[in-house]
């Protein structure tokens, strides 16, 4: 299990087990937000709660979604507080990123609860078709 084929394959069943999608888009959501925060001040709507909050936040969403990534037994925990963290950003950091970090972070949140670990992995439409082909007499 050498070179690119293998690496990505190995990638892919590391990816499977995981809530993936969710917990990078949370982790991007938080990432885009503390961007935001180090606009010029022309366009800075609001920073909050004397700043600290406004950097709080988004830092613990970049973490909730680094932790839904690499401990996915807890992602119920993790994204259920990755919703209540991304709502609390509108108003504490400038909209919830113009809202761009704060849909990111709902988003993913909502992907990384709704994920079932038992699920088989969804297969392409070429191997489903090599499977009904196989199939058929």
């Amino acid at each position: 299990m050498s070179g690119p084929r293998g690496l990505r394959s190995a990638f892919r069943g590391w990816r499977a087990d995981r809530p993936f999608w969710g917990g990078l888009l949370l982790a991007l959501g938080g990432g885009w937000i503390l961007l935001t925060m180090k606009a010029s001040l022309k366009v800075v709507l609001r920073v909050g709660m004397q700043g600290l909050a406004g950097y709080l936040l988004p830092t613990l969403m970049v973490l909730l979604g680094l932790l839904v990534l690499f401990h996915p037994a807890q992602r119920l925990f993790y994204s259920l507080t990755g919703v209540l963290v991304s709502l609390g950003s509108w108003l504490t950091s400038n909209l919830g990123g113009f809202f761009v970090g704060l849909l990111l972070g709902v988003v993913g949140s909502c992907l990384a609860f709704g994920w079932l670990p038992d699920q088989e992995p969804r297969l392409s439409r070429r191997a489903r078709k090599r499977q009904a082909a196989a199939a058929a007499p």
